[in-house]
């Protein structure tokens, strides 16, 4: 009975360990100040963004401001993406394994969606000045259904690193076997195949 209880205690304290690692850190000071930064008002600007607005969109486009370009956004639990679409453009269905996606249309109209864990899909068309929330964790997807006028969004997240999981990357780029692929998806070997190729070019 010790034993079985000494093994309950170890799981709960690596269970509660595990939680607490899956989001920001608490701070106990107002800002990380990143190695070498001189503190002032250029430690809190970013401005990776400039020129985006009204440009000419080409390809689907993400532009980042999370911790990776923006350090001082260490501790904060926020961080920003605007999302840049062609006519027809798409982001992939992908998730953000450490937070919520709050998006705003800027520019054009989005048809959007996410997956709850019931496997229920649930979508909208946004235009200009909607916001959409897309829950933590969950597989979601933006679309420019409109091939004549390009899109923009920006996207507002509760982590300094959200992380993005792409779900074509993930299942067709990192090596699973063709085999294991084809037989989840109730396909052949083939068309698995085909589908890599497509990612690639």
């Amino acid at each position: 009975m010790a034993l079985l209880l000494k093994s309950v205690l170890v799981v709960a304290v690596f269970s509660i360990f595990s939680i607490a690692q899956a989001s920001d850190p608490d701070i106990l000071s107002d800002f990380i100040v990143p190695a070498g930064s001189a503190i002032d008002g250029n430690l809190f600007t970013f401005n990776g963004t400039r020129g985006i607005f009204g440009s000419i969109i080409e390809k689907f486009k993400v532009t980042k401001a999370s911790k990776a370009e923006f350090p001082v956004l260490d501790g904060q639990s926020v961080s920003l993406a605007v999302l840049q679409f062609p006519g027809g453009g798409v982001n992939p269905p992908h998730t953000h394994p450490r937070a919520a996606e709050l998006l705003f249309a800027a520019q054009g109209s989005l048809e959007v969606g996410f997956v709850d864990t019931t496997n229920k899909l649930y979508t909208q068309t946004l235009q200009v000045g909607d916001l959409f929330v897309f829950p933590k964790g969950l597989v979601h997807y933006q679309y420019n259904s409109d091939w004549n006028k390009s899109a923009t969004a920006v996207s507002a997240f509760g982590s300094a690193n959200a992380g993005t999981v792409s779900l074509p990357t993930t299942l067709f780029a990192t090596g699973i076997d063709d085999q294991i692929l084809a037989k989840s998806f109730k396909s052949d070997v083939a068309t698995i195949q085909k589908i890599k190729a497509g990612l690639s070019s």
